[in-house]
């Protein structure tokens, strides 16, 4: 027994030897093997030297792109700015032209009521000047004193032409809303620049100047020397611009876009021109015929007790409230003032669509196929109508009989 533990002891303890020298046995690294691990280690350095470059520049390139984004974050803040404006633009022209509309309707009823009511107590003193203890003296006053202030309300309504303010703050409102659903589709579907901002509000003042909302200072000319077309646009023509690119464009179709311009010219705005020079010189007529007959009307009233102009004085007393009331009813509840905006403002339409072609035709600033399909719907045609009135106009030469505009 004593010969089997010293066997096992023994084999132990060479077990233990082994381990021992396997566990402190190292290899010998020489001077020559260190050659060998230099060039790897070198070679990561650069590897690591490289990608820090890499993102050093791409560090330089940070502040740029931020500054993009911040200029990109600026532009539509403007264009969101812009398109606020123009919405309370809308707004403001849309409650203040019913608010002239009213004024129209009031002033019409007003200054007819007190008319008439001048023209019965006329008609009333001078069926009674025979009659001993009548109110004689107090019904000529009466009558004399309405048709003075029917005389300077007409005077007033006749200068400010509540229905032609009226139609253009429908005008404007219009222009506005076109304006605002423009934008918006800049920011929906484009990429907008500062170029788009300046734009924008070229287009909102533009629009401020053609259609004022004060009376005092900047209203426009309601009896103008000559009638004018509309202008609600700013000017956009850029000369020198040389476009080296086709952009749905062809000779054609140039062709086609001067005759149409030829055509809006000679038709359409010559016609609604000459409309307009007929509905001015008309209002004009009876924004003098008005205050005038009123005023014949208080002239009459205080002669009444004039046994020698008895005759005339009732003649003029009740006859000129009469036919004031029917002046002003023709002028005013026909609204003659807002026919002849009207017609200035769709002659404007025609020129803004010949310097739209024109502007075009010199720079190509949009594709010539989509051009030419805007046209042919704002005049309210097919593009083969678009097309066989261009060829019609430039068979007939100056006797052209079709208009361009088959809306209005």
């Amino acid at each position: 027994m004593a010969a089997i533990n010293q066997a096992s002891n023994i084999s132990t303890s060479s077990s233990r030897r082994v381990i021992t020298r396997a566990s402190i046995h190292l290899p010998k690294i020489s001077t020559a093997n260190l050659g060998i691990f230099a060039p790897k280690i070198a070679s990561n350095i650069s590897m690591v030297e490289e990608e820090m470059h890499k993102l050093s520049k791409i560090t330089l390139k940070k502040p740029s792109s931020d500054a993009r984004v911040y200029q990109d974050h600026e532009v539509m803040e403007k264009l969101y700015a812009i398109l606020e404006a123009v919405s309370d633009r809308v707004e403001m022209h849309k409650n203040i032209g019913e608010q002239r509309n009213n004024w129209n309707s009031l002033l019409l009823t007003s200054i007819n009521t007190i008319t008439l009511s001048a023209a019965t107590m006329a008609g009333i003193a001078a069926a009674i000047t025979t009659v001993p203890g009548a109110p004689l003296e107090v019904l000529k006053l009466a009558s004399s004193f309405m048709y003075f202030a029917a005389t300077g309300m007409l005077v007033i309504m006749n200068k400010i032409q509540p229905s032609q303010l009226a139609e253009e703050q429908r005008n404007a409102a219009r222009l506005f809303k076109q304006l605002e659903s423009e934008i918006k589709t800049k920011i929906a579907i484009t990429n907008p620049t500062l170029s788009d901002v300046n734009e924008c509000m070229k287009k909102v003042l533009a629009i401020d100047r053609a259609y004022p909302l004060p009376l005092l200072g900047v209203m426009l000319e309601k009896f103008p020397a000559k009638t004018e077309p509309a202008v609600w646009w700013p000017d956009t023509t850029r000369k020198g611009v040389d476009f080296r690119y086709k952009n749905g464009w062809s000779v054609e179709l140039e062709e086609e876009m001067r005759e149409i311009i030829r055509v809006l010219e000679v038709k359409d705005k010559a016609d609604y021109l000459r409309l307009g020079e007929k509905a001015l010189k008309l209002n004009k007529a009876l924004a003098i015929a008005g205050p005038l007959l009123t005023g014949l009307g208080a002239i009459g009233s205080a002669f009444l007790a004039s046994s020698s102009q008895s005759s005339w004085a009732m003649v003029l007393g009740v006859m000129g409230g009469a036919m004031a009331s029917v002046v002003n009813t023709i002028q005013h509840g026909g609204q003659v003032g807002m026919v002849f905006e009207m017609y200035r403002s769709n002659a404007g339409f025609f020129k803004m669509m010949q310097e739209s072609i024109e502007s075009n035709l010199e720079e190509r600033r949009e594709n010539g196929e989509l051009f030419e399909m805007k046209i042919a719907l704002q005049l309210g045609r097919s593009l083969s109508e678009l097309r066989d009135v261009a060829a019609s106009s430039s068979r007939k030469g100056e006797d052209i009989e079709e208009f361009g505009s088959k809306l209005f």
